[in-house]
This record gives C-alpha cells, structure tokens and sequence, in this order.
C-alpha cells in the first residue's frame, strides 16, 4: 500500500490516503508517484501536484524497518511539506525552535535536552524529567514524586 498526503496551496496536510500498490503502476509496471497522482487526482478530485507520496515507515529520517527514509516523516494532518527539504514537519513544538534537516526534527536553540544522571534514574521517590522553559530558553529539571 502507498500513501499519499493531501496538501493545501499552503502546504498543509489535510489528511493522508491509502492508496493500493496497482493504482501507481505506469506503462513498463513500475511504482511511479506522478502515476497515484493522476490517479488521485481523478478519483478525489484534487490537483494531482497537491497529493505527495509518504512513507508510513518514517520517523525523524529513519525507516523504522531498516529501509530507506523517504521524505523526513511520516505526513499527518496538520503537519506541513516542504518542498524544498522533500520534508514533512510536525508544528514546531516551541517560537525558537528550529528546523533540524538532518533528523526531519525540530531541536532547541540550545540542543537536547540534558540527560537524567543514574541517581536521578534510581531515585525511589522522585521522577525527574527536563522540560523546555520557552522565556528562560533553557531546559529545567521538573521532579514528580511517583
């Protein structure tokens, strides 16, 4: 099965559709995007180019399966293409944060989060967890008592 985002003029994703294998096959019977887009096109009457194949296998660039990522992530409504990266984004989590091309990902300004020590990790009584402070532009140590 194929997948195919629906996009807006502003390359929005609408929603994604199931497309089966046989609908993209062109004249020498191989998989070809343009060919799910034509057909697409006729059958749900949108443009063709506003229909972009994506990979349900696809992660922050990494094929879950071992395979080759294809087009940074998975498409999901409310996400945005970006035809210049071949890149679905997810809403930018935060203003400062920036687009990270390599791992289809938005990263902080400052970079990841801090990792947990093993104390923090063995506490009995405590959860600790970093979360983004967006006006402080820092990552701040919350602790939850289990």
């Amino acid at each position: 099965m194929a997948h195919f985002a629906k996009i807006t003029e502003t390359n929005e994703v609408l929603g994604v559709l199931t497309l089966n294998n046989s609908n993209m096959l062109n004249a020498d019977g191989v998989e070809d995007e343009s060919v799910g887009q034509q057909y697409l096109e006729k059958h749900n009457n949108w443009p063709a180019q506003m229909w972009i194949q994506t990979s349900y296998n696809t992660l922050s660039n990494i094929h879950k399966n071992g395979g080759t990522a294809f087009r940074g992530n998975y498409a999901g409504k409310g996400m945005t293409w970006d035809k210049a990266n071949q890149i679905f984004w997810p809403k930018q989590p935060y203003p400062s944060w920036v687009k990270h091309i390599a791992s289809a990902s938005w990263k902080s300004p400052i970079g990841d989060e801090p990792s947990l020590t093993a104390e923090q990790i063995a506490d009995p009584i405590n959860t600790y967890q970093y979360q983004w402070n967006e006006s402080g532009q820092s990552w701040d140590l919350e602790t939850i008592i289990k």
